[in-house]
């Protein structure tokens, strides 16, 4: 007696196998907002400027999920900046912090206080989309006030 069928049956199920191989992959591209094998994207915010102790640099930054990030801070030190951005922070990643070349591992940050003149360098990843708001402390009806918007 021969049977046919057995071999088909195998055949369907591999082919079956290598389209849903085939579809989650594809699917997996399509959904992706970020990659963090490319190089991160850098943001800077610089606080202060020679026209006003009370400027931003910017004031709204629009990240992805998923995507690495440099946030490059900096203050010009003519008022101690303390920047709040607790709920950002705690929908973020953070692979380090750099100080004045001390590199920092720290897995959250509850606010950035500049005392004086100085740079503080964060790489983070956003983990969670939003609209987050910031502030840089006493200083906010001076208009020190941002967003983190993250898709």
């Amino acid at each position: 007696m021969i049977r046919l069928g057995a071999p088909f049956r195998i055949k369907d199920r591999f082919v079956r196998f290598l389209c849903l191989i085939i579809f989650s992959v594809f699917f997996t591209f399509l959904s992706a907002e970020g990659d963090l094998s490319i190089r991160s994207k850098k943001l800077e915010l610089k606080l202060g400027s020679d026209e006003s102790d009370y400027h931003m640099s910017q004031k709204v930054f629009e990240m992805e999920t998923g995507r690495a990030y440099r946030l490059e801070i900096s203050s010009m030190g003519f008022k101690e900046y303390e920047i709040e951005a607790e709920e950002f922070f705690s929908n973020i990643w953070i692979r380090s912090i750099e100080i004045d070349g001390v590199e920092i591992v720290a897995p959250v940050l509850q606010e950035i206080e500049f005392e004086r003149e100085g740079e503080i360098e964060i790489k983070f990843v956003p983990i969670r989309p939003g609209k987050f708001d910031f502030e840089i402390e006493g200083l906010q009806n001076k208009g020190m006030v941002g967003k983190f918007i993250v898709k």
